[in-house]
């Protein structure tokens, strides 16, 4: 089932990532809809977040609770929302999305296109909180 995220999680694809463990990667979305929108993802090869196992997806939520908590710091005037959608990726994943009002989360709304500099940016600024 190997999928973008899988070929992520072995470098053969390049990402702003935030945050790693072993089982677990944070890297900013490809195509987000505000600044900062995240990717949480378990390293292991799982359709969706619900079909992991009970401790698995337990130590996904304990990884995404630390990086929201650094995108907290990053970004203090605005709050970390979380989306688990399961459509778009066959590979279990958690969006954090910082806003500051409901329609900041809205999927439809026309995707950023961010330059390299940008993205770096906005890595080294959750990366250091």
């Amino acid at each position: 089932m190997s999928s973008i995220f899988t070929k992520i999680i072995q470098g053969e694809i390049s990402a702003y990532k935030i945050d790693e463990d072993d089982q677990h990667l944070a890297f900013l979305d490809a195509m987000p809809i505000v600044k900062g929108h995240t990717l949480v993802i378990p390293k292991k090869e799982i359709d969706f977040v619900f079909d992991l196992e009970s401790d698995d997806y337990k130590a996904l939520w304990s990884f995404a609770q630390k990086v929201a908590k650094k995108m907290s710091s990053a970004f203090p005037e605005q709050r970390i929302a979380v989306a688990v959608v399961g459509l778009e990726v066959p590979h279990a994943h958690i969006h954090l999305i910082p806003i500051t009002k409901i329609d900041d989360m809205n999927f439809k709304n026309e995707r950023l296109k961010l330059t390299a500099e940008e993205y770096k940016e906005i890595q080294e600024l959750i990366k250091n909180a």
